[in-house]
């Protein structure tokens, strides 16, 4: 009898816990059993687990379906998150559902962080029976019920089973949107297509049926996905094809197109939804809507949209594109989306974006939200029907050239440690030959540039006296630039001296020695560290300017 086996014996008699002393299968080497001692309890907070490298594994073991946010004390995402990440807990324990949050100090667990490649706070993950290697990436919003209802569509059905027509118009009753898949057969290969899409769309209710009466009531005769909707026509039917079967794609781009409003006002509840829709132009009409001659506008405007929203099938290589599963991954399939924007509301910081005054409106815009090229009517006549249709095809057509804002430059721009800059004198600032210079990209209402502005301002003050040096910034929000678009803020470039017009984005910690560092070695730093994302631009109002899908985590 071996050394080995008289261990591996021993251990046995002796009860060792974990998985071979539970009777399941060894997982692996004896090294590999989890370090916890028996018994030991992991701490919570307002209903969320906290883990450290020790009980992660221990949580995995314990908690079949675990969400996990990676996240930093200093972060302001992961503040504005904390309480509805709380609140999902709660949600979910009170319907006894079988998934579980917690939460991972970043900073404090570094063996983490580079084990599951956390790059940026808060980043969250999602468990499934205990597997530790390939974890789901989070892609749901960040308020508490969007967080509970992704996670409602892992653990159980992301369809509700219509057997009958009470039960189905009680559910199409409590739903502004509501796809149900018509099956003649639950077992086919295209309901598991069906399932999996609406297991991401968490933004739609879905159900599918197979029931005969079902098929009568709505008019149909062979498998269909039908969208009915509280606006607009109502209802969209989206046949399949006999022979291929359920496209996918097709059946994404059709339920993005149709599930969007043909106009959609502008505001708090809209702004982020509007955004995460993934079309590229954004077609804005101005109103004040306390006015009787702009509300009689809206018709005209309406009546322009619908040619410019796309139709099934338009997608794939080479065309308009298509939605992939997942928030994240979706690919405008519209032309142009129409967007009414009040600025007899609260939206000041939109009409700041466009450069645009309440008193000039009716006025149209229209934006590429990819490259933040904004463009104007030449013609300024009347908002009518054709007007906007012929403006969006010039647009398209690359007809009409964008336009850039700019700040007048203040007589004393240079005056000061931190010089300022518009649009008007960037290039022959950023790009002088003869100087390294830093520049941070800001908006007056974002948060992060407003907990670095002092040291920011402390910056610019210790290398006020080293000529070949400058330290700058610009509001992003009033000018615009040529040379690239500002996404996010702050945003900070570094344009060191000498031809090329080379640009380096800085995107480590944002303290003044971690800024010293990078500029006494040129624009260079070791070892990238975890940062929080910055804010982004319009569409998200700043008073919420947490962002509300992954692309937004």
């Amino acid at each position: 009898m071996n050394s080995q086996f008289l261990t591996v014996l021993l251990l046995l008699l002796l009860g060792v816990s974990g998985p071979w002393g539970q009777g399941q299968d060894p997982q692996g080497p004896l090294e590999d059993l989890p370090e916890e001692p028996p018994g030991e309890e992991v701490p919570k907070e307002e209903g969320v687990l906290v883990l450290s490298g020790r009980t992660l594994s221990l949580a995995l073991q314990e908690h079949p379906a675990l969400l996990v946010e990676f996240y930093a004390p200093w972060c302001g995402h992961c503040q504005a998150l904390a309480p509805e990440y709380s609140k999902a807990a709660t949600l979910l324990a009170g319907e006894s559902a079988p998934v579980t949050l917690a939460k991972v100090d970043g900073p404090a667990e570094p063996e983490l962080m580079k084990e599951f490649g956390v790059t940026e706070y808060p980043t969250l993950k999602f468990f499934r029976d205990g597997n530790r290697t390939h974890p789901e990436e989070y892609t749901g919003p960040r308020e508490a019920e969007g967080i509970a209802e992704w996670l409602r569509r892992r653990v159980g059905p992301s369809a509700a089973h219509l057997k009958d027509e009470e039960g189905t118009q009680a559910l199409m009753d409590a739903s502004d949107v509501m796809v149900i898949g018509f099956f003649q057969d639950l077992q086919d290969e295209d309901v598991a297509t069906f399932l999996a899409l609406a297991r991401d769309a968490i933004d739609i209710t879905f159900g599918l049926t197979d029931q005969p009466q079902l098929f009568q009531k709505f008019g149909l005769t062979k498998d269909t996905v039908v969208l009915f909707k509280k606006f607009d026509e109502g209802r969209a039917d989206f046949p399949m094809d006999e022979e291929t079967g359920l496209d996918l794609g097709d059946l994404s781009r059709f339920l993005v197109i149709h599930s969007m409003h043909l106009v959609t006002e502008f505001n708090q509840k809209t702004s982020q939804k509007i955004y995460a829709a993934r079309i590229l132009n954004h077609l804005l009409l101005f109103v004040n809507q306390t006015l009787a001659p702009h509300r009689e506008l809206l018709a005209s405007f309406r009546e322009a949209a619908p040619p410019f929203r796309g139709r099934v099938g338009t997608g794939g290589p080479g065309r308009r594109g298509h939605w992939a599963l997942g928030p994240a991954t979706w690919v405008p399939c519209w032309q142009v989306l129409f967007v009414v924007v009040d600025v007899a509301a609260d939206n000041d910081h939109v009409l700041q974006y466009f450069g645009l005054k309440a008193e000039e409106a009716p006025t149209l815009r229209l934006v590429n939200i990819e490259t933040t090229r904004k463009y104007a009517p030449t013609d300024g006549g009347p908002v009518t029907a054709a007007s906007v249709a012929a403006f969006c095809h010039l647009v398209l057509g690359g007809e009409v050239k964008p336009y850039l804002l700019s700040q007048e430059l203040p007589p004393d721009w240079d005056q000061r440690p931190v010089k300022i800059l518009v649009g008007k004198n960037f290039e022959q600032v950023a790009f002088d030959e003869t100087k390294n210079v830093f520049v941070k990209f800001y908006a007056p209402w974002c948060s992060h540039c407003k907990e670095m502005a002092p040291a920011w301002e402390a910056l610019a003050e210790r290398y006020k006296d080293h000529e070949d040096i400058v330290i700058a910034e610009l509001d992003a929000t009033a000018n615009e630039l040529e040379a690239f678009a500002v996404h996010g803020y702050p945003t900070l470039k570094y344009f060191p001296a000498g031809p090329g017009r080379k640009v380096i984005e800085y995107k480590r910690a944002r303290d003044l020695e971690t800024f010293s560092k990078f500029l006494d070695a040129g624009g260079e730093l070791p070892v990238e560290e975890p940062m929080e994302k910055p804010e982004t631009p319009f569409p998200e109002p700043p008073a919420n300017s947490t962002p509300g899908t992954k692309e937004e985590l």
